[in-house]
């Protein structure tokens, strides 16, 4: 006999399927999106809602827009910035050999 939790006779999804069951479904659109390279989305929204300008390409991920001759640019990428890449960023030589002296003279002074 075989053993365990199987509920004998039915599946997963088993049963009559409908529009009797679930209700009427909302009427719905089909809009296109255009990324720049040149794919072509067509998400459905319904008619009611509110569709977005934008829309995530999902084959290569970038941005796409619904006008086809003039699709969003993509993103642009910052390459990745050291702690000292930004310390750098907001002083300058003069700030950081103040900055220096000062540490030195207290380091100086603790040793005396």
């Amino acid at each position: 006999m075989a053993g365990g939790s199987a509920i004998r006779g039915s599946r997963v999804g088993a049963g009559p399927m409908g529009e009797a069951e679930r209700g009427d479904s909302a009427p719905r659109q089909r809009i296109s999106f255009y990324c720049t390279n040149g794919h072509e989305t067509r998400p459905s929204f319904a008619t009611d809602a509110a569709v977005p300008d934008t829309w995530d390409c999902p084959r290569c991920g970038f941005p796409a827009g619904r006008d086809k001759d003039d699709a969003p640019s993509a993103p642009k990428n910052e390459p990745y910035k050291t702690h000292l890449a930004y310390v750098r960023e907001r002083r300058n030589d003069a700030d950081g050999e103040a900055i220096l002296a000062e540490a030195l003279e207290k380091l100086r002074a603790s040793r005396i």
